[in-house]
């Protein structure tokens, strides 16, 4: 089965695969599920999206079930991939009719923060609204602004980065290594608070029309609670001792946010080893897996954990 990735459709998230016979079908996330996975080598296309309005979009798998060369396609789907024309949208670039018809529904612009205290500005569509900083692991978030369409957000968007520095990527690396030590809630609030009432400051003194400013904050779902919370004292946190591009792996989930999960590895008897590991299941996107009892194998010195 090839990974598309963890999905937050609902507060219940899910690792999303395509199978063989061309279904989706989800494994789910929750508090204490466990994962026993053999990964294959190579990384795979997972295909191009196809978009015909709000909440109306195609998925279509790579027809030569290709390995991948852009990102987490190959060139040929990479290239028929309504998706990566919504970027240049507000610079003029042109769109089929169901990309444009998506990108004209309302958006959202928020900043997001994540365990480290680096903060980023972001957009939203209306039906993802919430959906979107799930998946993308922010411990704190705020909506600053209610745009008209896509257009008038991603404007909005640039602006920011412009006049106030906010960046609109955090690497997928920098929020792992984050959560092995969080910084505490209290701070990455009002981290957060701070960059979302100058980017209220500067969109207020906008001539620009088509955009409402707006005082909101994201809720951050429950199952990412202990994950993204600063670790008890005596609490021992580690980075994921092995890579997910091969070999067996076996986890049983104590926390998630976005695709971090914050979990146990169990021995082959089904007894945790101490400790808890922060392990980046997004590494897993574009990869072919098989289910089984397998385990994580771990350093034989507990010092190569730190």
């Amino acid at each position: 089965m090839l990974v598309h990735g963890v999905a937050w459709d609902s507060s219940s998230p899910a690792l999303r695969l395509h199978t063989p016979d061309g279904e989706f079908t989800d494994v789910a996330l929750a508090q204490g599920s466990s994962l026993g996975l053999r990964v294959m080598p190579g990384l795979w296309c997972l295909g191009h999206v196809k978009v015909h309005g709000p909440g109306d979009r195609t998925h279509v798998p790579c027809p030569g079930s290709s390995p991948a060369e852009r990102g987490k396609q190959c060139g040929a789907c990479f290239a028929r991939d309504d998706s990566r024309l919504m970027h240049d949208f507000h610079r003029g670039g042109s769109v089929p009719p169901g990309l444009r018809s998506y990108l004209m529904q309302p958006h959202w612009l928020y900043v997001a923060t994540f365990a480290n205290g680096a903060s980023k500005v972001g957009t939203a569509s209306a039906q993802r609204k919430w959906n979107r900083l799930a998946e993308q692991g922010a411990v704190h978030a705020s909506y600053v602004s209610r745009a008209e369409d896509g257009r008038v957000v991603r404007l909005l968007e640039d602006l920011v980065t412009r006049d106030l520095g906010l960046v609109q990527q955090v690497r997928s690396a920098a929020k792992v290594a984050s959560l092995v030590e969080p910084r505490a809630g209290v701070e990455l609030q009002g981290i957060n608070r701070k960059h979302a009432a100058d980017v209220r400051e500067l969109l207020s003194g906008l001539a620009m029309t088509g955009f409402t400013v707006v005082e909101e904050e994201w809720e951050r779902p429950e199952l990412a609670h202990q994950l993204c919370s600063a670790r008890p004292s005596g609490a021992i946190r580690h980075p994921y001792p092995a890579a997910f591009d091969g070999g067996g792996h076996g986890l049983r989930v104590h926390s998630l946010s976005g695709a971090i999960a914050l979990a146990g590895l169990p021995d082959a008897g089904g007894n945790e080893v101490e400790g808890t590991f922060v392990a980046d299941l997004g590494a897993l996107k574009g990869r072919r897996i098989e289910f089984g009892p397998h385990t994580t194998e771990i350093p034989a010195l507990q010092d190569s954990l730190f």
